[in-house]
């Protein structure tokens, strides 16, 4: 049964890594459930309040730079809200609409028609603007796996 258990935990943990690139997958839940499973399936004895307390910052990071990522790259390149939310609404639905290519079309496109259409902003800046929103994607994704990677980690290291 063991092995049943560590294999749910590990497919919570991919599922999760997996909605670094498909943003409309919730991860943070899937790995933060992977931890409450074991806790379940084993025993809560490895988890003291300080690792619920160092699990809790990694998940409010998590947030932090999804957001924070995305705002800095439209805005740093010159973006508005609009920017911001037309790379948001690009970024979920970009992956639906063009298989593999629409994770990045998807708020490039989307940031460059929300400053084209409720900015009015010249085709070279929206431009621009859609590169940013590409950048801070990217770095979302970078950061992102980054703490995902510490809170296994983390998870990994109290556990075994």
């Amino acid at each position: 049964m063991d092995a049943i258990y560590w294999g749910i935990i590990i497919i919570l943990f991919i599922i999760g890594f997996a909605g670094l690139f498909f943003p409309i997958i919730p991860s943070v839940i899937f790995v933060f459930g992977g931890i409450l499973l074991y806790g379940v399936f084993f025993t809560f004895e490895h988890f003291g309040y300080f690792f619920w307390a160092i699990e809790i910052v990694f998940v409010a990071l998590l947030f932090i730079a999804d957001y924070a990522a995305n705002f800095f790259g439209v805005k740093k390149s010159g973006g508005s809200k609009a920017g911001v939310w037309g790379s948001t609404i690009g970024l979920i639905v970009g992956p639906f609409l063009i298989p593999v290519v629409g994770i990045i079309a998807g708020p490039f496109l989307g940031a460059i028609l929300a400053e084209l259409i409720f900015k009015r902003r010249d085709i070279k800046t929206a431009f621009k603007i859609g590169l940013g929103s590409v950048a801070g994607f990217i770095s979302s994704v970078i950061a992102k796996g980054l703490i995902q990677a510490a809170m296994v980690g983390y998870f990994l290291f109290h556990v075994l």
